[in-house]
């Protein structure tokens, strides 16, 4: 059977993306966005096993994100916060530091969420636990930030003046 309509995408017809690193982050994820003709917003399917994280604790500068538990049970860390979440839960992640956030599987089973978020084509993150920052230019809406046309990632470092190294005669 075909796809029902471009804008119409079921789950099952995605293939999934797996992460997996170290002991402490790893994910299943599948993006349904892209697949149902979506222009501004990005939606993900998710599924973490225990113990695990899919992501680092991170905020944006120019995407706003939210979660919607479906099945499981997590710790949310946002800013300076840990919330336990549940089935049933919406965790809104805003942009900015004091948003930073995470979400780690504390039960004995999958962890299953959907995630939402804004698709600014220009994207900062920034990292407080291991001081680094990561910029996107030229987002590609199907792969996300992380498949960005232009993108670092650099550990944070006193900032410069604006015009070092220019001839400014």
């Amino acid at each position: 059977m075909g796809k029902k309509h471009q804008n119409v995408t079921n789950l099952n017809e995605i293939e999934p993306r797996v992460v997996q690193k170290g002991t402490k982050f790893g994910f299943t994820g599948k993006r349904l966005g892209p697949s149902s003709a979506a222009k501004a917003l990005g939606v993900s399917w998710y599924e973490i096993a225990p113990g695990r994280s899919a992501f680092p604790y991170h905020y944006h500068c120019a995407n706003e994100e939210g979660v919607f538990i479906l099945e499981g049970t997590g710790e949310a860390r946002i800013g300076k916060d840990t919330v336990n979440v549940e089935k049933g839960d919406y965790i809104a992640y805003p942009i900015g530091p004091e948003y930073a956030h995470s979400l780690k599987n504390s039960g004995k089973g999958p962890l299953r969420y959907i995630c939402f978020s804004t698709t600014q084509t220009t994207e900062v993150v920034g990292y407080p636990d291991s001081k680094k920052f990561a910029a996107a230019g030229m987002v590609d809406p199907v792969t996300g930030v992380m498949g960005a046309k232009v993108k670092f990632v650099i550990k944070e470092q006193p900032s410069v003046d604006y015009y070092e190294g220019e001839d400014v005669g």
